[in-house]
């Protein structure tokens, strides 16, 4: 197994990979990520349940959904991002003019 520098994950090969998948699998559950390369490129990685939720739900926030997207890890989160969301938005600022 090869570690990366600075991420110290390890990094192994297709066919590394392969050949040891329950250890990865084991690995991933303790919430260690195991980064897979193909031809000596990065191409994957395996990593926790709880890992690819939070990116499940960043991708599905974007940047459009503001910080009220990004609720979601405790109960009643989602009556948060509700209320948020229901708050209606005024228009910009009027700027003041010297001399009016």
């Amino acid at each position: 197994m090869k570690y990366p520098h600075p991420s110290h994950e390890p990094l192994l090969a297709v066919a590394e990979a392969k050949a040891s998948f329950g250890a990865c699998l084991r690995q991933a559950e303790r919430g260690e990520s195991v980064v897979v390369t193909r031809h000596g490129k990065t191409v994957a990685a395996i990593v926790s349940m709880e890992d690819y939720e939070r990116l499940r739900r960043l991708r599905a926030a974007g940047p459009e959904g503001g910080l009220a997207s990004l609720a979601g890890g405790w109960k009643g989160s989602d009556d948060l991002v509700d209320a948020v969301l229901s708050v209606r938005r005024s228009g910009p600022r009027r700027v003041a003019t010297p001399g009016r």
